[in-house]
């Protein structure tokens, strides 16, 4: 059906049958690719750095720059979602994916391949920043956790899964084909989007691109200060770079208050359950990268693992997600995420604490089971967190609440990412193991944050 035909949806109306599965798929296949893409280079830097000749510091941009750019688009982008459409925007997205896929296989410098990977970062943005959003006009209200469970699923299923499929592609051919297998699978979530996603309200009111400049401008001075922290700069680029990011700030909120639909969502952040939860998500994904980046560096330096075999021992934590995700997408609908969430991340501390407590010669099943414990703890806590985020959030604002849940994830990766190179720069020795007991406290901290809904039960679960 040509899009401009079908029927606008309201919230929570929801698609029905072989509709409803065909929507699904769609933004599954969108979602898994977005973050496939953020994943998928780490594991290949060493060989990218060596055939591009350039340093493995400076190669280290190729994920920044998709990471950057990313997390700087996505609040703009859901503002620009509510105004053309959540569908028009995925669509969009995903034809950027797929065309700077091409250009990041073609690359042969470090400049061309970062702004490839920044323009990948955008397109990541476009589709994660509206993934929920529609999700919460694919399903009933009644059953929206099954959605939101299925996105948080591919979400790992991306993130957790990328060392092990760069892992397989490398192993028989050059690191272009990173890039290049995202042609044909973006060309046919493109086609699949286009035919099945639903038409959901717009608000035509005009781009306030004042205020997305202000937010690229915050978000990125502060967490370009942070990676400054972590590799030891300068203190005065460090000053400005925090002073640029604070003032920036402080700006967009004040242009923000008033607007029935602000792009930094201050309307949203007063509702005490959309507040904790994403509190609950950026200390969570802080405590999941610390093991994400670290755990490899325990494998191959402590350990004695090659590369190869490092990304296949990674695999457990996508599987331990995927276990729980037919069991959690029922219970979050009828289970508090006080509870299930806080169960979830403590389960994920008891994980990370397991493996700080490894023995010296660990055998692989030693391993695996430990990383499979902390990835069902991340299966159980995700789905109900997010539910409560969008849940809570007013009428007409799912695009906001979709970006935020995005933001706490990519802000809180971020940050982990941060942690692991400070610990790396600070600690002489078993820097990769202490970031481990690192993230066991984190999690811990992130059950308490959740646990807290228990005591002074906000409006919603």
């Amino acid at each position: 059906m040509p899009p401009q035909s079908k029927p606008v949806l309201t919230e929570g109306e929801g698609l029905h049958g072989a509709a409803r599965v065909r929507a699904v798929t769609a933004i599954a296949l969108a979602v898994l690719l977005a973050l496939l893409d953020y994943a998928i280079a780490n594991v290949a830097l060493p060989t990218i750095a060596a055939d591009i000749h350039v340093s493995p510091a400076s190669s280290v941009w190729i994920v920044n720059a998709y990471q950057l750019a990313s997390v700087v688009s996505l609040l703009p982008m859901a503002a620009l979602g509510t105004r053309i459409g959540f569908a028009r925007l995925c669509q969009i997205g995903l034809a950027l994916l797929t065309v700077a896929s091409l250009f990041c296989a073609m690359s042969h410098s470090l400049l061309m391949l970062s702004l490839a990977r920044a323009v990948q970062g955008v397109g990541g943005a476009c589709i994660m920043s509206v993934s929920i959003a529609l999700i919460r006009f694919i399903y009933p209200h009644a059953i929206i956790g099954r959605g939101i469970a299925l996105n948080g699923l591919m979400v790992a299923l991306g993130v957790g899964g990328g060392p092990t499929v760069a892992s397989i592609i490398l192993s028989f051919a050059t690191w272009p084909w990173l890039f290049l297998i995202n042609i044909p699978l973006g060309v046919t979530a493109l086609v699949l989007a286009l035919v099945s996603l639903p038409r959901t309200p717009v608000n035509p009111g005009s781009f306030d691109g004042v205020s997305a400049v202000l937010n690229v401008v915050a978000f990125g001075a502060l967490i370009m200060a942070g990676d400054s922290v972590a590799h030891h700069a300068g203190a005065a680029q460090v000053v400005a770079l925090v002073v640029a990011g604070v003032a920036a700030g402080v700006l967009l909120v004040r242009r923000q208050r008033g607007q029935t639909h602000p792009m930094f969502p201050i309307d949203m952040l007063r509702i005490p359950a959309f507040r904790i939860g994403t509190l609950v998500g950026f200390v969570a994904f802080i405590a999941s990268n610390l093991f994400m980046i670290s755990f490899p560096f325990t494998l191959q330096s402590m350990f004695h693992y090659p590369p190869a075999t490092v990304g296949l021992l990674m695999t457990p934590w996508p599987v331990g997600i995927m276990a729980v995700s037919p069991v959690i997408s029922r219970l979050s609908d009828r289970v508090p995420a006080a509870i299930l969430s806080s169960v979830g991340l403590f389960m994920t501390s008891m994980g990370f604490l397991a493996l700080y407590l490894l023995p010296p010669d660990p055998g692989w099943f030693n391993i695996a089971w430990r990383i499979m414990l902390a990835g069902m703890g991340f299966g159980i806590f995700q789905p109900p967190n997010n539910r409560v985020m969008m849940v809570t959030a007013p009428p007409g604002r799912s695009g906001g609440a979709s970006g935020m849940v995005q933001i706490a994830r990519q802000c809180g990766q971020a940050t982990g990412a941060m942690c692991v190179a400070m610990a790396f720069g600070l600690i002489a020795h078993d820097a990769e193991r202490d970031c481990l007991g690192f993230g066991a406290v984190v999690a811990m901290i992130g059950v308490l944050c959740s646990a807290s809904r228990l005591i002074w039960r906000p409006a919603t679960r």
